[in-house]
């Protein structure tokens, strides 16, 4: 059975500051089942990283609950890993050395996290760059090391934070189609943040509204495509065109200054 099924219920997450308080998320419910690629995109500031952040254990909830397969979540651990944008590697550290790092923390002796991160390392087509260092690589290949680094440790859960906003449209869409090969073959639970509704409609099974600041749950789309398409054949097609502008809609919605007022 696949592992992974996060339920989020009445998420409240409040920032404090001396006298200040800013609401960041307020009464957010939602169900991830196992094995699901789940999208979530919203206005700038509706607290979409927040929450990620949440569920990867680094924030505690104001009020409510997070948990994963019913056991609530306290704090980091090892059935969540995180993909950031800044790629967030060691740059003392060779591409083998960052790929081990999990490995390591887990107590893996080291002939098996060294054949376990060559897997992940040939995976995301790495081989031969074992021993460079993050400087000698593209922002692409850096990006591929910090996926390969999360996915070495084999968590239940991959929580990615726009990890290709800061890539160029054709890298861009390579580590997209490069992501969901690797999805489904490992069948791991994805939740990934974007701004991108046209990455969010290709990439995802389901992707989720969120309103504006403070942001919680507008509604959720589901994503029916057939995959099994080429790139081009999916992004001409009419279902993913109307799925598109039926998010594309209900995002802007949260935009417009009506909705601020």
């Amino acid at each position: 059975m696949v592992e992974g099924h996060v339920t989020i219920s009445e998420l409240k997450k409040v920032y404090e500051s001396g006298d200040e308080r800013t609401k960041a998320i307020d009464d957010l419910s939602l169900e991830v089942p196992s094995g699901e690629f789940l999208s979530v995109v919203g206005p700038s500031g509706c607290g979409k990283s927040t929450l990620l952040y949440l569920v990867a254990g680094f924030l505690e909830a104001t009020s409510g609950t997070i948990a994963v397969d019913g056991e609530p979540i306290n704090g980091p651990g090892t059935d969540r890993g995180v993909v950031f944008q800044n790629y967030a590697l060691f740059p003392w550290r060779t591409v083998m050395g960052n790929v081990t790092y999990g490995l390591e923390e887990k107590g893996v002796d080291r002939e098996e996290r060294r054949t376990t991160a060559q897997r992940f390392i040939e995976m995301m087509d790495l081989d031969g760059f074992e021993d460079k260092y993050p400087k000698e690589l593209s922002g692409g290949m850096k990006q591929r090391v910090a996926i390969a680094r999360t996915l070495a440790y084999d968590p239940k859960i991959l929580l990615m934070d726009e990890p290709f906003g800061a890539l160029d449209q054709p890298l861009r869409e390579a580590l997209q189609d490069h992501l969901l090969g690797i999805w489904s073959g490992l069948e791991k639970t994805v939740i990934f943040i974007t701004h991108d509704v046209e990455e969010a409609v290709y990439l995802s099974e389901r992707v989720m509204i969120m309103t504006r600041h403070p942001g919680t749950k507008k509604t959720a789309v589901e994503i029916d495509i057939d995959r099994s398409r080429s790139r081009e054949e999916i992004i001409m097609s009419e279902e993913y065109t109307q799925t598109k502008n039926q998010v594309w809609q209900s995002l802007r919605e949260e935009t417009k200054p009506e909705a601020q007022l």
